[in-house]
This record gives C-alpha cells, structure tokens and sequence, in this order.
C-alpha cells in the first residue's frame, strides 16, 4: 500500500485469479455449442463506447466543468452511438439485446429497477468508507469493518428475498425493499464528522435489507416475463442492467460531489447530498415499481357472438 497507493487493493485480486485459472486448466473440461448464436460484434462493441462515453461526461463533469467541449462532446458522442446501437440491434438476426423483450411490462420495469439499484447501491457505496476515514477520520482498516452493517445485512436477508417474493409477488417485496434502502440513504443524507458510529451503523443496515429484498425478485421478474428458453438470457439482461447502472451511479453521484465541492461546499456536504440524491432516486423507483411491477395485462379477448335464437 505504501509503494503504490490505494490502487494497491487491487493486486489483490491477481494470485486470486492466477490460482483459479491454474485450477481451471486442470479441473474444468472442454465444451461447446455447435448451436450457439454468432457474437454479435458490432453490438458489443457500439455498447461498450456508448456507456463509456456517457461515463466519462458524467465523471469528468464536474471538475472540467458540464457546458466545456470535451464534456459536451462525450454526451453527444454517447447520445450518436447508443442511438446506433439501438438500430444495429433492432436490425440483427442475432442481437445481444433482443428489443422485442422490453415490449413485457413486467420485463422492462424489472430491468429499469436493476439499473436503480446498481445506481444507488453501489453509487452510495463507493463512499460508505470514504465518510469513515475524510470525515470521521478513522483508519481504512476500521472503516472497512465499520461498513459491514451493509454487507452484512444483503448476505443475511439475501437467501429469504425470492421466499417472500414467492409468497407476497414481486411487486410487495422490491417495493418494500425500495423504500427502505431509500429510507436509509436519506438518513444516511444526514450523518456528519461528530455522529457516533452508533447512530450510523443501523442506516447502513437498513440500507443493506433494502437492497437485498431487491436483486434476486428483480432477477426472478425478468426470468418470469420471457420464455423458458431465454431464461438464461433475461438473468444476464439483468446482470447488465445492474452493472450499468452501478458505473453511472459511481459516475453521478461523484459528480454530485464534486459539483458541490467546487460550489465551496465541503466533502461532507457533498457526501451528504450525494446521499440525499441516491435516496430520492430509489424511493422515486419504489413508487414506479409499486405502479408497474406487473405482467402486461392479456389482450381484450373479443366478445363472443351473441347467441341467434329461433323463436320455437
């Protein structure tokens, strides 16, 4: 950490990764699908530069200022390119987002909350730690320790999520998972350097049940509005979606804070309204998904012919 800085913590990730191909070479065994579709090259390729130009206004934003040219220009390149990428994808024979999935209800309103959730989830939670260690100054051994309330709470909470939505639909369960992941981001809108972690720890809780009422019956919704077969298909839809919406999250609310900071605010405030913004995002989608989250009402079955009656 000393040589190289916090972008150290990555290195972790490498003997991991070395290891588990190693294991992979030796374990798992050679598999194909003669039946699989083509890559769709052109559509990866048109959504990768799309989102990452979009990223980098939002992020860039805020420090070189959202009306200089640069900005500018990476939100019209991301409005020109996700637009054909759109076309592309209506176009292809096999497509990597099939288009005609969005025309269910239930399909387009469960991935529009996973892109909430990968925003306001992981958005808030690039800065859980950053508020222990720049605003309360604790070390970054016990700021990680004192944002386990989340994590803890999405592992424990996590396995009972697709029971209660089996039992209670999905509408009940994300609704109410919704609104208290936004309740507690907007608590956590209110929390500051002389705030006893006692009195912040159970927001981060609160926040992590929230959340974990979410993922898996959002995933479930997705799965249930297509057919078998794609199956597998709507589940990595709804992967996707969730990390979009994490890196415009991670995006937008850095940018809320850095827009504050060059106001004059400081980074507790900016924090604080970072916060504040991610939790009017999520109670906000708690009330669409409460609206919306329901299969597409069947088509108005046409009324039978009345019965001809002879006279006897």
């Amino acid at each position: 950490m000393d040589a190289f800085g916090w972008p150290a913590i990555f290195l972790v990730n490498v003997p991991i990764g070395a290891v588990l191909l190693l294991a992979g070479l030796r374990v798992l065994d050679e598999s194909r699908n003669p039946g699989a579709p083509a890559i769709d090259i052109p559509g990866t390729v048109l959504s990768v530069l799309g989102v990452g130009a979009l990223t980098y206004g939002l992020i860039e934003g805020g420090s070189r200022g959202w009306t200089s040219p640069v900005i500018l220009g990476g939100f019209a390149a991301a409005v020109v390119i996700l637009a054909a990428f759109l076309v592309v994808e209506g176009r292809a024979a096999t497509p990597m987002l099939p288009l005609r999935l969005f025309r269910q209800r239930l399909f387009t309103v469960s991935n529009t909350a996973m892109v909430v959730v990968g925003f306001a989830l992981m958005g808030s939670a690039f800065f859980f730690s950053q508020f222990f260690v720049y605003v309360q100054g604790s070390s970054i051994l016990r700021a990680g320790l004192q944002t386990l309330p989340a994590s803890a709470a999405m592992v424990i909470v996590s396995p009972f999520a697709g029971r209660f939505a089996a039992r209670y639909g999905f509408r009940v369960v994300v609704t109410a998972g919704l609104a208290l992941a936004g309740l507690g981001l907007l608590a956590l809108g209110s929390v500051h350097a002389d705030t006893g972690y006692g009195n912040v720890w159970w927001r981060l809780a609160v926040v992590g049940i929230g959340f974990a009422l979410t993922m898996s019956p959002l995933t479930g919704a997705a799965i249930q509005a297509v057919s078998p077969q794609e199956g597998g298909l709507a589940s990595g839809i709804s992967s996707t979606t969730r990390q979009i919406g994490a890196v415009l999250g991670v995006a937008v609310l850095g940018a809320v804070v850095r827009t504050r900071e060059s106001g004059g605010a400081s980074f507790e405030a900016g924090l604080n309204s970072a916060f504040v913004a991610a939790g009017a995002v999520t109670l906000a989608c708690a009330v669409f998904t409460g609206l919306w989250l329901v299969r597409s009402r069947p088509a108005e079955v046409a009324a039978p012919r009345a019965r001809s009656t002879t006279p006897s």
